[in-house]
């Protein structure tokens, strides 16, 4: 039996955050500082974040924190990366918390800057696969099929392949993430404490307001988003790809069917039989290819 990973009790973290109830990034960003203590300085651009931590005048965070335009979340980060270089701390980490709006859209061209520099940051994008802070409006994260207010018949493309995009950097470190499994997570975060680079996790983030599903099904979903491989918990280091132990269940098991990850979601109602069948065909896809990875780059690390 794997051993279970021990928490910190260090709560960064105030108790009463203004999220909807069941937010997964509350969730997440709560493990994040748990992994990663005190020492952190936050930028958080545009998002849904923003207003849940910090409603004038108080914050619910108990570290530093920067709100930043969309575009200009990795610029400014790298900018205080280098101002802690010049002062001699070598403690301090520079995290990112950015939504897919800010990361795979608006926030591109920056965090791509950062990446190839390899500036000194850890890069968390919360994947809720919409702009829901202005209404849920569809993203280059929104998957094929999804209701949005802005795709009112279903997204007739593919998300973009977000994290093939930064890996393409050659960064030491890539992870996703879901807080469906926070142990999976916190020792996530707890890895890319001790890398030093550019660091990026991308966590999976059911949103039952934006996604239409009860509140109390969250960590469900983002279970179920596992079991059928639409999310695959995984890591890239050091250009070494490593299936996380959720996932390697997954593997191991067989995948379920990705239509019991639709049906729960108001989001895919208008679905059509042959709109899921290409649904399933993506994720098929983008699961091998991912095993692909795990297998090539495993083979050649151990030659």
């Amino acid at each position: 039996m794997e051993k279970q990973t021990i928490f910190s009790e260090n709560e960064l973290v105030y108790p009463g955050l203004a999220s909807c109830p069941a937010c997964t990034s509350a969730l997440s960003l709560r493990t994040a500082l748990k992994a990663l203590g005190n020492k952190v300085i936050i930028i958080m651009p545009a998002s849904c974040s923003v207003p849940m931590t910090s409603l004038y005048p108080k914050t619910a965070v108990k570290v530093p924190m920067m709100f930043v335009a969309f575009t200009a979340t990795a610029s400014t980060a790298a900018g205080i990366a280098a101002a802690l270089k010049i002062k001699g701390d070598k403690e301090t980490n520079v995290l990112c918390w950015a939504g897919d709006g800010g990361t795979f859209d608006i926030g591109l061209q920056t965090l791509s800057g950062a990446a190839e520099r390899k500036d000194p940051m850890i890069y968390v994008c919360y994947n809720n696969q919409a702009y829901m802070n202005t209404g849920t409006q569809r993203s280059g994260a929104t998957p094929f099929g999804a209701y949005t207010t802005t795709t009112q018949t279903g997204k007739i493309v593919a998300e973009k392949d977000m994290q093939a995009i930064v890996a393409a950097h050659k960064i030491p470190y890539l992870a996703t993430g879901s807080p469906s499994y926070p142990h999976d997570l916190f020792k996530k975060f707890t890895k890319s404490k001790d890398k030093e680079g550019f660091r990026y996790i991308e966590i999976f983030a059911p949103c039952p307001p934006g996604w239409g599903f009860p509140t109390n099904e969250t960590i469900k979903i983002g279970r179920l988003a596992v079991e059928t491989g639409v999310h695959i918990l995984y890591e890239i280091e050091d250009g070494v790809y490593k299936l996380s132990t959720p996932s390697k269940k997954v593997l191991d098991k067989g995948r379920r069917p990705v239509n019991e990850f639709i049906k729960e979601q108001r989001r895919f109602a208008k679905m059509t039989e042959e709109q899921m069948g290409e649904y399933q065909r993506l994720i098929d896809e983008r699961w091998d290819d991912i095993m692909a990875h795990v297998e090539w780059t495993s083979a050649k690390n151990t030659s």
